[in-house]
Formats: C-alpha cells, structure tokens, sequence
C-alpha cells in the first residue's frame, strides 16, 4: 500500500522552498501543503482565508497581481508569506513574516510576524500553529535575531503555546481611509 505524504511545493513564489519547515512540512495532515505565496493563490481563496482574520475589501485580480508583484521586487526577500493548502488545492492557512533590517544589535534583522489567518472549517487541525513555527523558521534561517507580533489579549493564550511571551505594549495611530 503507498501512502500519500504531505510535500512541500517546488512552484515558484515570493521565495524559495529552502526556507519551507521540514519539521513543519512534515507534520501537517495529509493532503496538507505548505508553501510560499505564489501569484495563481487570488484564484485559490487566499483572500477569503485573510477575512476570517480582518476586512480585506474588493479587491481585483489586477490589484493582486500589482501588490504581489511589488512584494517580489522589493527588499530582495523582505517579504514571506505562507500558504497552507488543502488537498484540492484551497488556500486554508496564511501568515506572513515581514524583515525589518535595523542599525541597532550590529544591524539586526528582526522578524514581524503578522496576519495569522485559518479558514473556519479547517481550525481546530493546529494549522495556526504550524504557520506560526513555519515563519519562525524563517526569521531564524534569514538571520533574524528576534521575531515580534501583535496580537489581542484574546488570542495571548494561543501564541504563549506557540512560544512566545508578553513583551511590551502595542500601540497605534490610525490614519484616514484613503479614498
């Protein structure tokens, strides 16, 4: 009997599959991929996965293809961003891993991880979890001397499992929308 396992992609997106967790690869559900952002995923629900997390807005196959664009031409690998897809292919797990290059630590490099989002129907699977370990991959092989995130107090408890600790206070200044 052959066994089906999960595999990393080899499609070409924001970055290579030298960067992909083996150990998190792995360790995904069978049927189960996890892989670099690539510009075919507006077509593959990515963005309805990113609005179980927030308002993302109306946004067309030709604003996607600039933005993604953008995001690969600029900083030379600045941008990570993680897809986890199901066995048909739909986007069900996404996250992303922006470097900051800094003067200060002898010009570290510090690792935002941001907009940690799992389709409804796929949570309780740990795909979260593995997101967050996949992009801490990342920062550590991309030299990264820290990886940093905001989150609510309501999800505090879910990333002190994944391995962080409260380390300071959030803040912000919104801006008027754009019109």
């Amino acid at each position: 009997m052959t066994l089906t396992t999960t595999t990393v992609s080899s499609t070409k997106g924001l970055f290579g599959s030298d960067l992909i967790s083996p150990q998190v690869a792995a360790s995904l559900p069978e049927g189960y991929t996890i892989r670099a952002l690539e510009k075919g995923d507006y077509g593959r629900g990515f963005l309805d996965c990113l609005r179980v997390l927030t308002t993302v807005g109306d946004i067309t196959e030709e604003q996607w293809s600039d933005r993604y664009d953008w995001m690969n031409t600029q900083g030379k690998g600045g941008y990570f961003l993680l897809v986890i897809t199901n066995e048909v292919g739909r986007v069900v797990g996404t996250g992303a891993l922006i470097v900051e290059r800094k003067f200060i630590h002898n010009l570290g490099s510090v690792g935002h991880i941001e907009d940690i989002a799992v389709a409804k129907d796929q949570q309780g699977k740990k795909l979260g979890l593995k997101i967050i370990q996949a992009l801490d991959f990342i920062a550590e092989k991309t030299g990264c001397y820290k990886s940093i995130l905001d989150c609510s107090e309501a999800n505090e408890g879910f990333y002190v499992k994944c391995g962080f600790k409260r380390a300071g206070l959030e803040m912000a200044h919104y801006y008027e929308a754009q019109k």
